[in-house]
């Protein structure tokens, strides 16, 4: 890789840790008045199609394939659909900055994908990473599920960001080991989010969004910025730096998100961080560092192999695969 490209993946990847730690906010403001369906498919659909109309006016080519259509469109519908969808329609129930901290624990998620598809076994250190990750997530919901503090919405929305975690890390293995390395990365990122915002978009208007959409000032400047920021920018810089730059790296984007969502929370929203958020995030990350420990504590050496996402990836190499990502 040139100087050039390492400069520039780098760079991208400095976007998608900034960035991507703000949208959990710009979520929060935007869904005060926007429907939970609509507007996400609405904010890809037209972020995919403008970086779709760049692509193809600076001369890359459409996939020719049928099985990669059928792949993009499955990322889109994995990652787009499931996991941003499921990260907006929790945000009624959690804080932004609490939203960050659950899917910066995605690292657990994707170890049992992975060991379910026949890849990394489940090692020493790894079990032990899941149940201090799991310590960790009981400290975050506890003060809002013990005695008369239960709240089943809260309760709900926990549970959708997890069922959101893992249809993105399932979206990362496809576009992985089934996205045809000739496929150009930003138009591969392009199509993704063009095809599985689109399908949102349809879901969206066939139950009647429509007649809630409507923006204040507020609630469209942070549509146009999840659009522009969120997605058109920082999804098509992620797709480019996980192609130039080694998983272990990219994935490190997962733990800096969280930190820069809490302070956003708390800043602007007024979002408290009591001492679970803190205690919390201590622990889960504590439980990643032996998800990713590779061997013996002792000695052991930092892999990408099970990092958010598109990690855990890197002990198969397939024929042809390529790298697509949120």
């Amino acid at each position: 890789m040139s100087k050039e490209s390492k400069f520039l993946a780098y760079l991208a990847f400095a976007i998608v840790c900034f960035v991507w730690g703000t949208t959990y906010l710009a979520i929060a403001v935007a869904i005060e008045t926007l429907p939970v369906v609509l507007f996400p498919g609405l904010r890809f659909t037209i972020a995919g199609a403008v970086l779709l109309g760049i692509r193809l006016l600076q001369g890359a080519r459409l996939p020719r394939r049928r099985a990669d259509w059928l792949n993009l469109l499955l990322i889109g519908l994995l990652m787009v659909g499931a996991g941003n969808l499921c990260v907006v329609w929790a945000e009624h129930h959690v804080t932004s900055g609490f939203a960050a901290l659950l899917v910066g624990g995605a690292p657990f998620a994707m170890a049992l994908l992975e060991r379910a598809r026949g890849g990394e076994r489940l090692t020493k250190n790894k079990l032990i990473g899941l149940v201090i990750g799991f310590a960790g997530l009981v400290i975050l919901v506890a003060p809002e599920l013990s005695g008369g503090n239960f709240n089943l919405l809260f309760l709900l929305g926990v549970l959708a960001i997890q069922a959101g975690t893992i249809g993105w890390n399932w979206g990362s293995i496809v576009s992985k080991y089934h996205v045809s390395k000739d496929i150009d990365p930003i138009m591969s990122a392009a199509l993704q989010m063009l095809l599985g915002g689109s399908v949102v978009s349809i879901i969206g208007l066939a139950i009647g969004d429509a007649a809630s959409f409507h923006f204040t000032a507020r609630t469209l400047a942070a549509f146009l910025y999840l659009v522009v920021f969120g997605s058109l920018i920082t999804y098509a810089a992620y797709i480019y730096a996980l192609s130039k730059l080694p998983t272990s790296t990219t994935s490190l984007y997962a733990y800096i998100n969280p930190v820069v969502a809490l302070f956003l929370g708390w800043l602007i929203l007024d979002e408290p961080i009591g001492w679970n958020g803190i205690a919390g995030m201590v622990v889960i990350f504590t439980g990643v560092a032996f998800v990713q420990a590779k061997g013996r504590i002792r000695g052991a050496t930092m892999t990408g192999n099970v990092a958010l996402p598109a990690s855990a990836l890197g002990s198969v190499k397939p024929a042809a695969s390529g790298e697509a990502a949120n």
